[in-house]
């Protein structure tokens, strides 16, 4: 395992404002994630795991404290900065797989590319050899409601990778999957994360999926332990 920080954050809190009510989410969160690392983010439901991944993606800006992205304070940049950073050093994939209707496979795959401003060609060639990694080049041309769940999620990875970003922060990967496909999700993740040195940093109620993590850590009353 590298020594180098993909993500790093110092001191990190978030709180939100609703009248005169301040609810404090996340407070003094301090984090390293390196290059290659799996780590799992644990903890009761509404402790702030979502929020937190968030966080770390650039989704969402700190209260205080500071993220740092392959080594770019991303507190510090503009929000369209934010966007050309999070395309290409990071990944996401959601409990939903958030593909597009209206899209084949493949072309859901080569999207982030696409808004890239990579050559349609290219990034198709690229989508398609991702694909072929988790198990889908049987079903490039379909839609997602001709998919099974898993395989959604194994397109919505492939998307994901195929900016071949430092980092993929996943959020209840598995949560819509049964125990099988789930077993198939975590086999993958490990497969691309041992082939391609992909960092995952995982949110997860999964206890199978959390102990396949190099670390666990528990988030509990807003800080990690």
């Amino acid at each position: 395992m590298s020594d180098t920080n993909i993500i790093r954050c110092n001191q990190l809190a978030k709180s939100y404002e609703d009248g005169d009510l301040k609810v404090d989410v996340l407070h003094n969160v301090n984090l390293q994630v390196n290059s290659a690392e799996r780590v799992a983010i644990v903890g009761r439901s509404g402790a702030g795991k979502s929020t937190l991944l968030h966080l770390l993606g650039g989704l969402d800006i700190p209260t205080h404290g500071e993220v740092i992205i392959d080594g770019v304070n991303i507190t510090k940049i503009s929000e369209t900065k934010r966007a050309k950073l999070r395309n290409s050093s990071l990944g996401f994939v959601y409990q939903f797989h958030h593909l597009l209707p209206e899209f084949s496979v493949i072309e859901n795959a080569a999207m982030p590319l696409m808004l890239r401003g990579t050559k349609p060609i290219i990034a198709t060639e690229k989508a398609e050899q991702v694909l072929k990694q988790v198990g889908m080049e049987e079903r490039l041309h379909h839609k997602p409601a001709e998919l099974s769940g898993g395989e959604r999620q194994r397109t919505a990875f492939a998307r994901a990778l195929v900016t071949e970003p430092k980092c993929v922060l996943a959020d209840e990967p598995t949560g819509n999957l049964d125990s099988y496909n789930a077993e198939r999700l975590h086999d993958l993740m490990i497969e691309l994360n041992e082939t391609h040195k992909t960092s995952f940093v995982i949110v997860t109620h999964d206890d199978a999926l959390a102990h396949r993590m190099d670390r666990v850590l528990t988030l509990d009353s807003g800080q990690l332990a």
